[in-house]
């Protein structure tokens, strides 16, 4: 599995290997595991946006080792700057970040015309304020905490929707 930070430079994007602890903050954590690629299969992209790090790397490695390509950033303010530079199967978008909060970035993107799978992921969920926004149109929403494989099946559940 390779783990990239992703940085611009002066003739466009440079990548750098990283440690297991993933990206600094303002970086893009980008995993890929090249062996889904044999067989001219392309696997869902996903971008994942979690302020906690720890919470990051484990939504990353988890999504990696089932076979997606996967981004990662640490707030809603850096995913809306990602899904503006790169076309993505899913949101996972947890709700209380810095900046700019999973519901604001969900509105965002469909004020914005797109149409990509969103999961959304918190510690409490404001259902009431979801219930007031069906514009949203969410695929999914989980509760933390919760298991590797009910996050992995609301996954392969949101991409197949």
């Amino acid at each position: 599995m390779n783990y990239c930070a992703e940085t611009p430079d002066s003739t466009g994007k440079r990548y750098a290997r990283l440690g297991p602890q993933g990206a600094t903050s303002g970086q893009l954590l980008r995993c890929c595991n090249n062996d889904e690629w044999q067989g001219g299969r392309v696997p869902a992209r996903i971008l994942v946006a979690e302020d906690d790090g720890g919470i990051r790397h484990l939504y990353v490695s988890l999504l990696g080792r089932s076979g997606y390509r996967v981004d990662a950033v640490e707030d809603g303010a850096a995913a809306w700057d990602a899904l503006q530079s790169n076309r993505y199967d899913l949101l996972i978008t947890d709700n209380k970040m810095p900046r700019i909060c999973g519901v604001e970035l969900v509105e965002m993107l469909r004020s914005a015309g797109m149409t990509l799978s969103v999961i959304l992921v918190s510690g409490l969920l404001p259902m009431e304020e979801l219930e007031r926004k069906p514009g949203l149109r969410l695929a999914a929403t989980l509760t933390k905490p919760f298991f590797p494989d009910q996050f992995l099946g609301t996954v392969k559940k949101a991409l197949r929707g």
